[in-house]
């Protein structure tokens, strides 16, 4: 029996996670790229145990990761018969890609404070509390 050593999240490695997930990264997302940013390269396997991640959960975080190119992969041959291994690592430091979440969620909330500044400019007026004073509901 092959003896395999699992890296599991630290306690600043969790808060990590737990910081991008408050700001809107889904969790898996968020888990896959806080375990490669401490791992030189993983496989899915040892992503899913390190992370408490199920494989589908860990697929779709790859997926995503991988549209956004801040991962890499590459193959290696199996040891026995069966498919290749894939082994996974950032492509980027991981500063570089918190800068492109910073700047991705810079947009959302300038896009949100633009209609919000629209609806503002096309709703009716509000009448101040001191015109409200005299109005009572039936």
């Amino acid at each position: 029996m092959t003896e395999k050593n699992v890296q599991y999240f630290t306690e600043k490695e969790e808060e990590f996670a737990n910081l991008l997930i408050g700001i809107g990264i889904k969790k898996n997302i968020a888990k896959v790229l806080v375990f490669l940013a401490n791992t030189p390269e993983s496989t899915s396997h040892a992503i899913e145990h390190g992370t408490d991640l199920r494989q589908p959960e860990v697929s779709l975080a790859i997926k995503y990761l991988r549209d956004q190119r801040w991962i890499r992969s590459r193959e290696s041959p199996p040891e026995k018969k069966g498919r290749p291994m894939k082994f996974y690592a950032l492509a980027k430091p991981i500063t570089m890609i918190i800068d492109n979440i910073e700047a991705e969620k810079k947009n959302e909330a300038n896009n949100q404070l633009a209609l919000i500044k629209k609806i503002t400019g096309l709703s009716p007026r509000i009448p101040s509390k001191t015109s409200l004073d005299g109005y009572h509901r039936n």
